[in-house]
């Protein structure tokens, strides 16, 4: 299989046409090799429009979406960032190559050395991992200039704003499948945020985020 073609097909035929113009971002996606994060079996599919499967039931991210997420965060090289659900490793390495930092927590301890093996192959020295589970206790040690959760909720976990630094933003996929809502968070002050509306989608519940939080936009 031709993977560059492959690639540069994604990038014209499925980003593009779904109004991801960033630079930064349309380079990213051509310079980083999405078919070494795909587990094996499915390693031909790497750059089709569909969530690919994970271990333990999880899925990576539609391409298109991880474009999208990526040119609405506007990231700085100055900024940190924190990813609820490390996966494959893939939108980790994304954002570190767009970040000054990243903190990823994944819940899954297999998916967790995985990545934390691709991040080494590919030299990634600016992000930590972490295993743990953000809807029962886990906690990042400061806040972040961005929040990004790669899972679907309900509704926006109180907890999640808390971890946004003033004049931060939060990605977050909110509602009930198969008609979710993407939305930008940008804390405006303490207790002020506002909502952004990026697009429809369906995305794979966030492990044990069921439950209705306090919180809803």
């Amino acid at each position: 299989m031709n993977f560059e073609q492959a690639r540069f097909n994604m990038v014209e035929q499925q980003i593009r046409p779904w109004e991801v113009l960033d630079s930064r971002v349309l380079a990213l996606l051509e310079r980083i090799h999405r078919e070494d994060f795909v587990p094996v079996r499915y390693r031909k599919l790497a750059f089709a429009d569909l969530a690919i499967p994970l271990e333990n039931d999880q899925t990576m991210m539609r391409p298109k979406i991880e474009a999208r997420m990526l040119q609405a965060l506007e990231l700085g090289t100055d900024e940190t960032v924190l990813e609820i659900g490390t996966g494959s490793g893939f939108v980790t390495t994304c954002l570190a190559a767009l970040a000054m930092r990243v903190v990823s927590v994944e819940i899954f301890e297999d998916l967790h050395e995985g990545a934390s093996v691709k991040l080494r192959d590919k030299e990634v020295d600016n992000v930590e991992l972490f295993v743990g589970d953000v809807m029962r206790g886990w906690q990042p040690e400061q806040a972040h200039d961005v929040v990004v959760v790669t899972g679907s909720v309900p509704v926006v976990p109180e907890q999640f704003l808390g971890w946004v630094n003033p004049g931060g933003r939060l990605f977050a996929v909110t509602g009930e499948s198969p008609a979710m809502e993407a939305k930008l968070l940008r804390r405006m002050g303490v207790t002020d945020w506002s909502v952004e509306s990026l697009f429809e989608t369906d995305l794979q519940r966030l492990l044990h985020s069921e439950k209705p939080p306090e919180f809803e936009f």
